[in-house]
C-alpha cells in the first residue's frame, strides 16, 4: 500500500481542512450551546411566566414529561405570540432581510448562487430573530436557523483563511454540518446532512470529510455542556416482518401528508408576499392567527390538557415524547398533524424566522402515531399497544426524509436523536416509499437535481462535456471569407453573428485574416479606400477538427482570440469552417440542459 508523502496533496488536504473543520466546530458547538440556552430562557420567560405555558421537554423521563403545564388562561398566548412576530419581524427586515424564512434555503441559495458568502451579520440576526418567534410560540424548529448560523460560521472562517470560492462553498456546507450535528446530537446524521440536502438527487461528496470533523467536534463541545443523552427518550422497539406491509403503508401515508405540508407551506408564504403592507408587520399578523388556532383547539379539543392545540406552538418536540410515551390519544394525535401544518405555514410562511425540520418531526411523528394506534386497534394481534411508539419515530424518519430529499441523513439523524437503531430497516422501507411518491416535491425550493445543475458546479462540468466533443461538432462549415482586394466595408459587411476574424482565401488557400479590431483601427471614412490587404495578418490561428472543444477553448483563452479557423490536418492551408467561442459555450449549455438546441 503506498503510503503518501507528508507534501502530497493528500496530506495538503487532510492539513488544511482539519484546522478549518475543527475550528468551524468549535464555533459551532458554542454557536449551539448559545442558541439553546437563549431558546431555553426565552420559553420560559415568554410561554412560561407571561403565558402560563410550561410545555413538555423531550428526552425526559415519563413523569417529567406528563408534568407538563398548560395555560391557565390560554388567551395570554395570543398577545404574547404576536409581539414574537412583531419583534421578529421588525429585527429581521431592519437589519437582514436573508435571515426570513427557515434559513436553510437561505443557506442552500448561498452554495449554489452566491459563491458561499454569507453576511457577517446573518448568524446573529438568525439567533436573535429564532429565538423571539420560537420561544413566543411561534411553530417553528431549531434546524433552519442553526443550518444558517453554521453556515454564516463557515463563510466567515473562509474569509480569515482567505479561501477561493470552491472550499469556501464547503466551509460553508461544513458549517450547516456541524451546527445541526450539534444542536441535535446527532454528528453523522448532520454531516451527511451537509452534503445531501444541497440536491434532490445528488451529494457534495467533496463536503463529507470536513463535515464529519467539523460535526463530531461540535457535537462534542455541545454534548460535554447538555450532557450526550439523545434528544429523545425512547425505547428499542421489536417489529416483524408481517408489519413490513405495514410499514409501507405508512411510506405513502407520510408522502401524502408531506405533499400536503409542502403545497400548505408556499400557498401561505405567496399569500402573504401578495399582501401590500411593510414586510416588517407580516410575521405579526401570522402570529395572531396561530395564537388563535392554538386557543380555539384548544377550546373544541380539551382531551390531554388542550394538546391538540399546544402541540402546534412551539418546536414542539415534547409533543412527540409524549407520543413516544403512548400519552397522545388518536383523536389529538390526528388533529394535529394538520394543526402544525397550518401554525407552522402562518409563522414561517409570513416571514417568520425558524426551520421547518422540527415541524416536519412533529407532524411525521403524528401521522406514525395515528397509523400506528389505527393499526393497533385494528390489527391488535399483529401491532400491540406497546408497538406504536414504534411507528411514531418512522414516521419522523418517513415524512422528513421525503419532503427534505435527504433520506439518508435523515434516517441516521432520528436514530441519532432518539439513540434507537433497532428499526432502520422498517424505517428504509417507508423512507424509500415516502422520498419516491413524493417525487419532485421537497420543501426546499433552492436545491438543486443533481451537481450538473448547480451553478457551483457549472465550470467543471461544462469542461468536463467540452473534453468529450470535437471541434466538428461546433465548427461552422458554411462561412463567410474575404480577399485581399476587397475593401474594408465589404469585409465588414460580412462579420456578424460573433464572428470577430474573417479568413482571407483565394483559390482555395487561405492567405492570412483580417480582424475585427484591425478593421475598427481604420476610421469609418476610410472603409471604402482601404483595401483588406492593408491590414491583413499572415500569421494567424487555426485547429483541425479533430480536436476537442476544451482544447479549442483553452487556445482561445490563451490567444485572446474569439475565432479559430479550422483546417484540415492534411493540409493546413485548406480551410474547412470557423469555429466560434460562442458556439463552443452553446455546445456546452445545450449538453447542460441549460439552453434548448439552436437558440
Amino acid at each position: 500500500m503506498r503510503i503518501p508523502h507528508l507534501d502530497s496533496p493528500e496530506f495538503r488536504y487532510l492539513r488544511k481542512w482539519s484546522v478549518v473543520a475543527t475550528l468551524i466546530g468549535v464555533i459551532a458547538g458554542i454557536g449551539a450551546i448559545a442558541f439553546y440556552e437563549l431558546l431555553n430562557l426565552g420559553t420560559e420567560l415568554f410561554l412560561g411566566h407571561a403565558a402560563g405555558f410550561f410545555p413538555p421537554e423531550a428526552g425526559k423521563g415519563l413523569h417529567e414529561t406528563l408534568s407538563w403545564t398548560p395555560p391557565d388562561n390560554p388567551l395570554l398566548l395570543i398577545p404574547v405570540i404576536t409581539l414574537g412576530g412583531l419583534l421578529s419581524g421588525i429585527l429581521v427586515f431592519s437589519l437582514a432581510p436573508e435571515a426570513e424564512g427557515h434559513g436553510t434555503d437561505a443557506a442552500i441559495r448561498a452554495f449554489h448562487r452566491e459563491g458561499g458568502k454569507i453576511r457577517r451579520r446573518i448568524p446573529l440576526v438568525k439567533m436573535a430573530a429564532s429565538v423571539l418567534t420560537i420561544s413566543t410560540g411561534g411553530s417553528a424548529g431549531r434546524e433552519g436557523p442553526i443550518a444558517q448560523i453554521g453556515a454564516g460560521f463557515g463563510s466567515f472562517i473562509a474569509d480569515v483563511f482567505r479561501l477561493n470560492e470552491r472550499d469556501r462553498r464547503i466551509a460553508l456546507a461544513v458549517g450547516i454540518g456541524a451546527g445541526v450535528g450539534s444542536i441535535f446530537k446527532a454528528p453523522l446524521g448532520g454531516a451527511l446532512l451537509s452534503t445531501e440536502i444541497l440536491y434532490r438527487q445528488d451529494f457534495e461528496k467533496e463536503a463529507l470529510i470536513p463535515s464529519v470533523m467539523a460535526s463530531v467536534v461540535g457535537y462534542s463541545i455541545f454534548s460535554l455542556y447538555d450532557g450526550f443523552s439523545p434528544v429523545f427518550a425512547a425505547q428499542p422497539y421489536q417489529w416483524s416482518l408481517a408489519q413490513i406491509p405495514l410499514y409501507m403503508l405508512l411510506g405513502a401515508a407520510c408522502a401524502a401528508v408531506g405533499i400536503l405540508y409542502i403545497k400548505a407551506f408556499y400557498s401561505t408564504k405567496a399569500l402573504f408576499d401578495r399582501l401590500r403592507i411593510k414586510r416588517h408587520f407580516k410575521p405579526a399578523i401570522g402570529a395572531f392567527a396561530v395564537g388563535v388556532l392554538a386557543v380555539v383547539l384548544m377550546e373544541l379539543m380539551p382531551q390531554a390538557e388542550g394538546a391538540a392545540g399546544l402541540g402546534a406552538l412551539g418546536m414542539g418536540y415534547g409533543f412527540i415524547q409524549l407520543a413516544l410515551y403512548n400519552s397522545l390519544p388518536l383523536e389529538v394525535m390526528f388533529v394535529l398533524i394538520f394543526a402544525k401544518i397550518a401554525t407552522t405555514s402562518l409563522t414561517i410562511g409570513s416571514g417568520g424566522s425558524g426551520g421547518v425540520f422540527a415541524p416536519g418531526m412533529v407532524i411525521g411523528a403524528m401521522v406514525g402515531g395515528t397509523v400506528g394506534a389505527l393499526f393497533a386497534e385494528l390489527f391488535p394481534w399483529l401491532v400491540p399497544p406497546d408497538a406504536v411508539p414504534a411507528f411514531v419515530i418512522i414516521g419522523m424518519m418517513a415524512l422528513f426524509g421525503g419532503v427534505s430529499k435527504a433520506p439518508i441523513a435523515v434516517l441516521i439523524m432520528v436514530s441519532e436523536m432518539t439513540g434507537d437503531y433497532s428499526l432502520l430497516f422498517p424505517a428504509m422501507i417507508a423512507i424509500v416509499g415516502s422520498y419516491s411518491l413524493t417525487g419532485r416535491h421537497s420543501i426546499y425550493r433552492e436545491q438543486v437535481p443533481t451537481r450538473i445543475h448547480s451553478p457551483a458546479h457549472a465550470e467543471e462540468y461544462f469542461l468536463d462535456l467540452l473534453r468529450i466533443h470535437s471541434v466538428s461538432d461546433a465548427m461552422r462549415g458554411e462561412f463567410p471569407t474575404t480577399t485581399r482586394a476587397e475593401h474594408l466595408s465589404d469585409a465588414m459587411l460580412k462579420m456578424r453573428h460573433g464572428i470577430s476574424a474573417l479568413p482571407i482565401v483565394e483559390e482555395g488557400r487561405i492567405r492570412g485574416i483580417v480582424r475585427l479590431r484591425d478593421i475598427v483601427a481604420v476610421p469609418v471614412e476610410k472603409w471604402d479606400k482601404t483595401r483588406v490587404e492593408q491590414v491583413m495578418r499572415r500569421r494567424y490561428s487555426t485547429i483541425t477538427p479533430d480536436r476537442s472543444l476544451y482544447e479549442a477553448l483553452d487556445f482561445m483563452e490563451r490567444r485572446g482570440v474569439g475565432t479559430l479557423v479550422v483546417v484540415s490536418p492534411e493540409d493546413p492551408d485548406r480551410p474547412l469552417g470557423l469555429l466560434l467561442k460562442r458556439d463552443v459555450i452553446r455546445i456546452g449549455e445545450e449538453k447542460l440542459g441549460r439552453r434548448k438546441p439552436n437558440t
